[in-house]
């Protein structure tokens, strides 16, 4: 008779060989390359490590080795979001490899950073339920431009009254020297990333007006004030951005609804925060 731990990771590696027979279902129905980058947010004990770092591209590289490189990559999204210079590096060392054949695919969230990521690419496939969200960056899971008006109303208040001054050090010595200044410069930064990605692949050859519209509504939270604002995918086709329907393959469907209940299922068992993996069973997964 197995012991509980024995049936346990009997469970576990059972769900490593379900997750693999999808992704490997994947580029049989597709013929392309597969990378799932899936983080564990919606895990309610889980917060650090779940946004886009500069570690990630490390295991996005490791992920790329070996495959080929010719017939284009389809790379999954489920992220919170993360760092705008993260993100670049990401796609600048992807674009580097597959040029402008990378079709984002999103079974659930790619919010922040993670809508500038599927931006870069030349499609974005979306379901029904699929959300991505307003560009501007955060910080540690906060967003920068929560960060920027906090600093912007200790200064208002400051100007008329200068008493409330122990009151704000107290509630900005919480970030670092300098940070106002980070913050507001990662803000154009992911406006000027986007614009640039789009021009180039998803949006090539579309005139500067077009593209600017799609950066306002991108951009929505400058305005809503709501970082966690979502975007679905008819809102994302209003705005400009091509977007592909997931339920027009239903076989495609499922089974890139089946790899995303499989990295659901292995969030909940397991102490892990992000996993990012291809079709070849080549895995980074941080704990």
């Amino acid at each position: 008779m197995p012991s509980i731990h024995q049936v346990a990771q009997n469970i576990d590696n059972a769900i490593d060989i379900e997750r693999n027979t999808y992704l490997d279902a994947m580029i049989k129905h597709t013929g392309r390359n597969a990378i799932c980058y899936y983080s564990g947010f919606l895990t309610s004990q889980k917060s650090a490590g779940t946004s886009i770092d500069d570690s990630d591209l490390h295991g996005i590289m490791s992920t790329v080795h070996n495959l080929d490189k010719k017939i284009g990559l389809d790379l999954i999204l489920h992220t919170p979001g993360g760092d705008a210079t993260a993100t670049e590096s990401i796609v600048s060392y992807l674009r580097s490899i597959f040029s402008d054949d990378i079709r984002a695919v999103v079974p659930h969230m790619a919010m922040s950073a993670g809508t500038m990521l599927a931006c870069s690419c030349k499609e974005i496939i979306m379901a029904k339920h699929s959300s991505l969200g307003p560009i501007d960056p955060q910080y540690g899971g906060i967003p920068a431009l929560d960060i920027v008006e906090e600093f912007e109303s200790a200064k208002n208040d400051l100007a008329t009254s200068p008493e409330q001054a122990l009151y704000w050090k107290i509630l900005l010595e919480k970030y670092p020297v300098a940070f106002y200044g980070k913050c507001k410069k990662a803000i154009q930064l992911s406006e000027d990333l986007v614009k640039t990605w789009l021009s180039q692949n998803m949006l090539k050859g579309h005139r500067s007006n077009e593209i600017n519209g799609v950066l306002k509504v991108l951009n929505e939270n400058q305005k809503s004030k709501t970082h966690s604002r979502h975007f679905d995918k008819d809102k994302c086709k209003a705005a400009g951005l091509k977007i592909v329907d997931l339920e027009v393959d239903p076989d495609f469907q499922d089974i890139v609804l089946s790899i995303h209940h499989c990295y659901m299922h292995y969030f909940t068992r397991s102490k892990c925060v992000k996993i990012i993996e291809n079709h070849i069973g080549i895995a980074v997964i941080i704990q």
